[in-house]
């Protein structure tokens, strides 16, 4: 698939007051939604709520979400260079896409294409408030990377080669046969193409 093809349609997300809802009823400690927010998707900051906290309450069918066993270091991946994300516990994003058009493009080579757009590249738990919204936005053949979030390296300046991202688990290997179509959190090389992994992006953050 290349940068030309048309996006598959995902569901359109509820009121920023219904997801406010939809938060609080998993049992998180969500703060007050301010009366003047706008935008399309809920996030919470992950400073207030880690995104290895979110991944577990993710759900497709009876199949829990999880993060996979060599991403132990999840809380170590911050925002990526460039990307600017707002102070506050409770933000919101307007226009996620899942990025399909990229498709079998790696990261390396779409961060440019997303910013020349004048979007930004997804967070992981921009992605994980996304999905725990609307669940089929994590679709077989269709899932996404999340390359707004990256863990710095230990030599200055310098960036682990991981982004982390959601698919659909096939029950293999440490994953286990009990987790198939199971959604996850995984990590992918950042120079690395997959065909059914696209690039995720937002429009704007609002606070």
């Amino acid at each position: 698939m290349s940068a030309q093809s048309i996006p598959v349609p995902v569901e359109s997300l509820p009121s920023l007051h219904d997801q406010h809802e939809r938060l609080v009823s998993l049992g998180l400690e969500v703060p007050d939604l301010p009366a003047d927010l706008t935008g399309d998707l809920l996030v919470l900051h992950p400073r207030h709520t880690p995104a290895a906290l979110l991944a577990p309450l993710l759900r497709l069918g009876d199949h829990a979400g999880f993060v996979v066993e060599d991403l132990t270091d999840l809380a170590e991946f911050v925002p990526a260079p460039g990307v600017e994300v707002p102070e506050a516990d409770l933000y919101a994003v307007t226009a996620p896409e899942r990025g399909d058009e990229y498709a079998n493009l790696s990261p390396d080579e779409v961060a440019p294409q997303i910013r020349a757009r004048d979007r930004d590249l997804m967070t992981v738990s921009e992605g994980l408030a996304w999905a725990l919204q609307v669940p089929a936005v994590i679709e077989r053949n269709h899932c996404f990377m999340t390359t707004g979030s990256r863990k710095p390296a230990a030599r200055p300046g310098k960036l682990d080669a991981r982004v982390p991202a959601l698919w659909i688990s096939n029950g293999t290997g440490r994953d286990g046969a009990a987790r198939r179509n199971a959604p996850k959190v995984g990590w992918c090389w950042a120079g690395n193409r997959h065909t059914w992994l696209g690039i995720a992006s937002v429009g704007a953050r609002n606070t």
